[in-house]
């Protein structure tokens, strides 16, 4: 007995240490847990800028490319960690995506988004804003497009370690300009551009605001608030795939294929008009058989809108993936193109590194750090189902894709959270509308109190003012940061 008293008190001791070491292992898991991302990150820079110094040759200016490049793809990886909350947000928020499934769909996406369609507007970030010829040498360019590069990097990073949805668009050409001041005076600025520039911040938000509201609107008077609600989906859903398959199809044609094939116009509209027509046949019964045994309420719908809103949700990401690569590579395809010719006046030609780096740091990104400002825009600003976050994601779909192929950098934070924006406001104006009826038919019965009408609010106006704000600061707190960082590296590596 006592000899297996002595085994038993061993047996204890022993699983009280491998207790101690499992709760030892489990601690350091956790704790090591929030270094896995930053060190990823850091990972993938690195390769980056050692990729550069490849890719460029072995030169004087091959430490300057790789350094180029390390910023670029810090920024990168800042745009896919804040803009894909724009893609996402309203598709998670729905409970129409998991978080894993819309991050996978976003980083094909924004990666075919950036390779195939990203060229027109990466001209725009790196010699619309600020004309290489005005700034003098080639060295204080190369280096005013570094100090553009980092501060906007720096800026969208605390953003979103703050939970901010700031605009990368905004945040990158407030740095090119800023350091172009610093670099050659206000004159360095090509006003003109910044003036269409600043006039699309306006527009755009409020463009997408329209039709995110136009678009529910026709879903509630069309399909929700008809008397036979699935017999009004069956006919309806299939066109609504239909203008998104057409969209899509007419976008990739003048984008990708006049690359390889001369492409008017009208062309790309009658391929995108054809492909529409096509898969609005095919979505017929497959919308039919997904609608049979369905109760006639509003709940049901959200099955039927499932398709259509991973469809635009993925649109969403390749219009994003096209829009805001430049803000990443833009500057970096202008120090490329200045140090490869000797001059910084010449038309800018991306070479394909230079785009992967953009691409990869996207998907990076929204993979590594993108989640907190999905669940911040899918959630906190309004209340989104799977109708109004298809509302949310085409409308901010068709005004991306038509301002990239205008070759103009839009904010897609713009709009896609004025998409968010323009849901919310009509369903307090309809709800509002829905009220006044309701009361005209019963006289008697007393108007709502002030606080009340207070929580009727559809939309949390603490995130209306707070988003608002922060993009009032975005450009000038990315300008003189880049001014002061501009002043910086020349003092340190000097203008030559």
């Amino acid at each position: 007995m006592a000899l297996n008293d002595l085994d038993t008190r061993h047996l204890d001791t022993l699983d009280r240490d491998l207790g101690r070491f499992s709760a030892l292992e489990r601690a350091t898991a956790y704790a090591a847990r929030p270094l896995i991302a930053p060190g990823i990150a850091l990972v993938f820079v690195l390769l980056a800028g050692l990729g550069a110094m490849l890719a460029f040759g072995q030169s004087s200016n091959g430490l300057i490319v790789a350094m180029a490049a390390v910023f670029g793809a810090y920024m990168a990886l800042n745009i896919g960690a804040n803009d894909v909350a724009n893609n996402m947000g309203s598709a998670v928020g729905a409970n129409a995506l998991t978080m894993g499934g819309a991050i996978a769909i976003a980083a094909v996406f924004e990666t075919a988004g950036a390779l195939i369609a990203g060229g027109d507007v990466v001209g725009t970030i790196s010699r619309g804003i600020v004309a290489p010829e005005s700034i003098g040498t080639q060295e204080v360019f190369v280096w005013a497009m570094m100090a553009a590069l980092l501060s906007s990097a720096l800026w969208v990073n605390l953003a979103t370690w703050v939970g901010a949805p700031v605009s990368t668009t905004h945040s990158v050409v407030g740095g090119v300009m800023g350091a172009g001041i610093a670099a050659a005076g206000f004159g360095a600025v090509n006003w003109p551009t910044m003036a269409t520039i600043a006039a699309s911040w306006v527009v755009s938000p409020v463009l997408g605001g329209v039709i995110a509201a136009g678009f529910l609107w026709f879903i509630k008077s069309r399909i929700i608030y008809r008397a036979d609600k699935i017999a009004a989906a069956r006919i309806l859903v299939p066109v609504l795939i239909g203008i998104m398959a057409g969209a899509f199809a007419a976008y990739l044609a003048l984008k990708g294929l006049s690359r390889l094939i001369d492409i008017s116009f009208g062309m790309a509209l009658a391929i995108g008009a054809g492909l529409g027509l096509a898969i609005w046949l095919v979505m017929i019964p497959v919308i039919a058989r997904q609608s049979r045994g369905l109760e006639n309420r509003n709940k049901s719908l959200k099955v039927l809108f499932g398709i259509p809103l991973v469809v635009s949700a993925a649109l969403l990401s390749f219009a994003h993936g096209a829009n805001d690569v430049a803000n990443a590579v833009g500057p970096l395809a202008a120090i490329v193109q200045a140090l490869g010719s000797g001059g910084a006046s010449e038309a800018v030609s991306i070479p394909l590194w230079v785009m992967l780096i953009g691409a990869f740091g996207l998907s990076f990104g929204l993979f590594l750090f993108g989640p907190k400002l999905i669940r911040m825009v899918g959630s906190q600003i309004t209340k989104l189902n799977p109708m109004r976050a298809y509302c949310v994601s085409l409308s901010a779909a068709m005004t991306v894709i038509v301002a990239s192929w205008l070759g103009l950098p839009v904010s897609s934070t713009h709009i896609a959270v004025g998409a968010i924006f323009g849901v919310g406001f009509f369903r307090e104006w309809d709800a509002e509308r829905r009220l006044r009826a309701a009361q005209g038919g019963i006289p008697e019965r007393p108007r709502p109190g002030p606080e009340e009408r207070r929580r009727r609010k559809l939309v949390r106006r603490s995130h209306v003012m707070t988003i608002a704000a922060a993009w009032v600061v975005t450009v000038p707190a990315a300008a003189l940061l880049s001014a002061f960082l501009f002043r910086l590296l020349t003092a340190i590596g000097g203008p030559a």
